[in-house]
């Protein structure tokens, strides 16, 4: 639930600058002239808020969390005046700001996160690989939004048994690169939108060369199909009463096996629904507490020579990265038991979009600070880089005066 929007000391400190400054140097301003203009969203005429600072705003609005929105605007109006664009007015209500937001929609920065949020990691970044391959890991999460008509149109609410029950909730599938914790491949839409047709969409971000790790509540054929299309390799858990017949054993305890799709989803399904070969490891975790008795995976690997079973089974329980990644994004900068502010399902989107820009512009940073260390960037606090972007950045790069 939100509580009462704080305020911030007078006068711009350096940190609301520099937090301005970061935005600006991971989202460059040639980047948003082009989301502006590939949308149709420029400024034609100059306003107190042009259509590039409100896309920065919408940025920082992630950045401070539980502050009201003329607080915010402060610190990036005056924040951008010390970086050289002298062209916004600072003393904006809070009409004009939602109008300004408005104006711009959430297709710019929809499009922004589409171009921005992307793979990082090269042969420096440690735990990014396994072997030649990139690991990243799929899941799909929930965000509560605020209990307004037009929102609970849009998105829809959870359901019990007793009927509706909480707020409206966004829902989403991301990628997520387990070596940097940066998101990408997300897909958007309602709590009514299944996970796995959102999953579907994601999935399509999958390139040769990565290795995918999935929970079972992934593991449908049709979704299995389209993401091993894509040339990645697989790695996802199924259940482990689901029948897989053993047609090879391998020398590492491992065993070739065919899925296929069930005979009510063949029914569904307008492509091909041959089946396919997959290599099933089944494996335990010895004096783990509450572990289950029998953990199952299958994958797209079928050479134990090129990838032995039990380092798949070590490598599979790294999925957790996106479980921690998905709070970074919920908790900590989005603020436990608070709902995204926007009241409007396309200023909800906006919202939800700049706080992946924001997200990914910490974790960059952590990224680039881990590099300098030669340390693993999961050593890093988040919540601690958070901080450091409020108070100590050096500084970045200016956000010049924009034509846009």
């Amino acid at each position: 639930m939100a509580g009462k929007p704080a305020t911030l000391p007078t006068g711009i400190r350096l940190a609301d600058y520099l937090s301005t400054g970061l935005l600006a140097r991971i989202c460059p301003p040639d980047e948003v002239a082009s989301a502006l203009k590939a949308t149709g969203r420029q400024s034609i005429r100059q306003r107190d808020l042009p259509a590039h600072a409100v896309a920065y705003y919408v940025m920082a609005l992630s950045l401070y969390r539980g502050v009201n929105y003329q607080e915010v605007l402060r610190v990036v109006t005056e924040g951008m005046q010390m970086l050289g664009d002298h062209t916004i007015r600072r003393d904006v209500g809070k009409s004009g700001i939602s109008a300004a937001r408005t104006r711009l929609g959430w297709q710019v920065m929809s499009h922004l996160a589409g171009r921005m949020l992307m793979p990082l990691a090269d042969a420096r970044t440690q735990g990014a690989f396994f072997g030649r391959y990139r690991v990243v890991s799929l899941d799909g999460s929930t965000l509560e939004v605020a209990d307004e008509a037009a929102n609970v149109k849009a998105f829809g609410y959870p359901g019990t048994q007793q009927g509706r029950t909480g707020y409206p909730q966004l829902r989403f599938t991301t990628l997520l690169e387990n070596g940097t914790h940066v998101m990408f491949g997300v897909a958007c839409g309602g709590y009514k939108d299944s996970e796995m047709s959102l999953a579907h969409q994601s999935v399509g971000h999958l390139k040769p060369g990565m290795l995918c790790l999935a929970d079972r509540g992934l593991a449908g054929f049709p979704l299995w199909q389209a993401a091993q299309a894509t040339g990645a390799q697989l790695l996802w858990r199924v259940a482990k009463n689901r029948k897989l017949p053993v047609i090879k054993r391998l020398a590492d305890g491992s065993y070739l096996s065919m899925i296929e799709p069930a005979p009510a989803t063949q029914k569904t399904m307008t492509g091909g629904t041959a089946p396919i070969t997959v290599r099933v490891i089944d494996y335990q975790l010895p004096g783990v507490p509450d572990a289950e008795p029998i953990y199952r995976v299958i994958t797209t690997l079928l050479d134990d020579k090129e990838a032995n079973a039990s380092d798949l089974a070590k490598l599979f329980h790294q999925r957790w990265t996106i479980e921690t990644t998905l709070a970074e994004l919920k908790t900590t900068l989005k603020g436990a038991d608070i709902v995204l502010r926007s009241k409007t399902p396309d200023l909800v989107r906006q919202e939800f979009y700049g706080l992946l820009l924001a997200h990914f512009a910490i974790r960059k940073l952590m990224w680039e600070a881990a590099l300098t260390r030669d340390e693993p960037p999961e050593r890093l606090s988040f919540k601690q880089a958070v901080s450091t972007v409020r108070r100590k950045l050096p500084v970045y790069g200016a956000i010049p005066p924009s034509a846009a």
